[in-house]
């Protein structure tokens, strides 16, 4: 039996977002820290992780920050995992990984299949596919990632309709969805209840 496909419902910054979380249980959530329309800040993020259940691991997704910064958001407990969307280096997660035990996802666009065997090679702990920078509610090709041979997040343009589709297709570690459970711009419980409970009848 395969194992069961992880859920990350990235985009949090709310607290009625984190009560919706909290019932369901997906194994991650994101908290942005990037310049975004859900970008929210440390202060912030502490008070929405100290309601998050203790259960649920906490993403910060930063983008070309310096490893110092993401490193302390790491070692103060702000984050259990930082993914990283920018052009980060080979040499910056080394950087980071010197600094702190936390574990890293790299995100990659994905438009060829020079695209993927880059992101195949990274030294991160996980590496996270997209469409394009993040955010987009676009997917890309998942045929360029059918002999995908490490664990990975498939992340871009899903949601309730396709997800299930995704997961067949792909067979990813985990999936990342944003857009897919807004309503207006903002997290809506019905939603992610949808999304998740589609994901876990796979």
């Amino acid at each position: 039996m395969e194992e069961q496909t992880r859920i990350k419902i990235c985009g949090l910054t709310r607290l009625e977002d984190i009560d919706a979380v909290n019932e369901l249980k997906p194994e991650y959530v994101g908290f942005v820290f990037a310049k975004s329309r859900r970008q929210i800040t440390k202060e912030h993020a502490v008070t929405l992780r100290r309601y998050l259940d203790p259960e649920i691991q906490a993403v910060g997704v930063f983008v070309n920050e310096l490893p110092a910064i993401v490193a302390g958001y790491l070692e103060e407990g702000v984050i259990d995992l930082a993914q990283l969307h920018g052009n980060e280096s080979e040499e910056y997660i080394h950087s980071l990984r010197f600094r702190t035990g936390g574990e890293l996802i790299k995100a990659f666009s994905i438009k060829t299949r020079e695209n993927v065997e880059k992101a195949k090679k990274s030294s991160a702990d996980y590496i996270l596919l997209d469409h394009g920078k993040g955010g987009t509610g676009e997917s890309f090709d998942w045929s360029l990632i059918r002999n995908m041979d490490r664990p990975y997040f498939l992340a871009g343009g899903l949601n309730a309709e396709n997800v299930e589709q995704a997961i067949l297709q792909t067979h990813p570690f985990a999936v990342d969805i944003s857009s897919g459970v807004e309503t207006d711009g903002v997290k809506d419980p019905k939603k992610i209840t949808e999304c998740i409970r589609r994901i876990r009848h796979v």
